[in-house]
């Protein structure tokens, strides 16, 4: 049968069409994925240095524990809980802050203590022995490189032009809840120290942080700092900030040790020994800084976001003395109510006997004194 010559211009031209539209999309992509939040790729040493990493396989970071694979229940429940669920996932009314007055951070911090307030998901202030830190900080109202996506529940407890200097900011991985481009430029133009994990270095140098100011480590290298001790040891996760990039760079936790005191810093990290070996080596911690939010449905999730109850075992097994849970109440990024998290932490901490910190944002904690119970979220109603 013959096609009338009309008709085959019309089938051409609506084939060109497509593919003009197509190579539209795929330069558009190209064009978003190469603009600066989204990092940059390894190289030089670096790259060098990725490559000599005993976590360091064909081209990517790997977990020593491999999380388990997908089986069609695991995606049947993420499917399921992306758009069936029926949990208040977002706070029903406002969560309190309590502002942080600048004047309050204009001395030095003292040569020996610790104390820290929540600025709100994984982001935390701390002084140890000495030392100013900032950990995972995202002052930027969005968790990504757009000016849409999740965005905070509240407002950071202290703007971020009114913070006093910073001698360090400590950064667990490379997604967008732990690792904000507008924030790191703006502290990195005020001399702060960046401590992360091999190869996130290469996205703060492409965000014009200088070169001296950033230090990449491997797992159970450290570096010092005003006499303090700054090791990154391991978590259970992954890393990636576009689409081609997936565990490109390396994740972590840290583990900080002063003159007097020290602190845990668990990132975002799944179950596993690795908790018993930090614990053996630096415990025992005066507080761990735990997650405790954002972990979802099957094994897949639970192996990179570990559980409520875990975070109290991982607490334990590090041998800290108080935990700090963090990682819940700022942003919606799981399939749980947003005050499911530290319900379920409190309740394991009951039956293992751990003392849970609970403040209010921006509440000052000092690891050497009391802290009165404070059940704040159960007020947002």
């Amino acid at each position: 049968m013959n096609v009338p010559v009309g008709a085959l211009r019309w089938r051409w031209r609506i084939a060109a069409g497509l593919l003009v539209l197509v190579l539209l999309l795929v330069a558009a992509a190209v064009y978003v994925l190469s603009t600066p939040p989204f990092g940059a790729k390894l190289t030089g040493e670096r790259l060098v240095r990725a490559r000599a990493n005993p976590q360091y396989h064909d081209g990517v970071f790997v977990n020593p524990l491999p999380p388990a694979g997908y089986r069609a229940a695991d995606v049947w429940a993420l499917v399921r809980g992306q758009f069936f669920g029926d949990e208040v996932r977002e706070p029903p009314s406002a969560i309190p802050v309590l502002a942080v007055a600048p004047d309050t951070l204009k001395a030095a911090p003292a040569a020996s203590g610790l104390r820290a307030f929540w600025i709100g998901h994984a982001s935390v202030f701390i002084e140890v022995d000495g030392l100013r830190l900032l950990v995972d900080p995202i002052f930027s109202e969005y968790a990504s490189p757009f000016d849409f996506g999740p965005k905070r529940f509240h407002p950071p407890p202290i703007l971020l032009a009114d913070l006093t200097t910073i001698d360090a900011v400590l950064i667990t991985h490379d997604h967008y809840d732990h690792l904000d481009m507008r924030t790191v430029q703006h502290l990195a133009g005020r001399g702060t120290a960046f401590f992360v994990p091999l190869g996130i270095g290469a996205h703060l140098q492409a965000w014009g942080v200088p070169e001296a100011q950033i230090h990449d480590l491997e797992w159970w290298k450290e570096e010092t700092l005003k006499g303090v001790r700054i090791v990154s040891t391991p978590s259970r996760h992954y890393s990636g900030r576009g689409l081609g990039d997936k565990n490109a760079t390396l994740w972590g936790s840290w583990s900080v040790i002063g003159p007097q005191h020290r602190f845990y810093v668990s990132g975002d990290t799944g179950f596993s020994d690795h908790f018993r070996s930090i614990g053996e080596r630096f415990g025992p911690f005066d507080l761990s800084f735990i997650k405790v939010g954002a972990y979802g449905p099957g094994a897949p999730w639970l192996d990179i976001h570990m559980s409520p109850e875990d975070a109290v075992r991982a607490h334990l097994d590090v041998r800290a003395k108080r935990l700090f849970p963090v990682h819940w109440g700022t942003f919606n990024l799981a399939f749980h109510a947003w005050d499911e998290p530290i319900k379920r932490t409190l309740a394991a901490a009951r039956e293992s006997q751990v003392e849970v910190l609970t403040p209010r944002i921006g509440e000052i904690v000092d690891a050497d004194r009391p802290f009165p119970a404070n059940p704040w979220w159960e007020s947002v109603r």
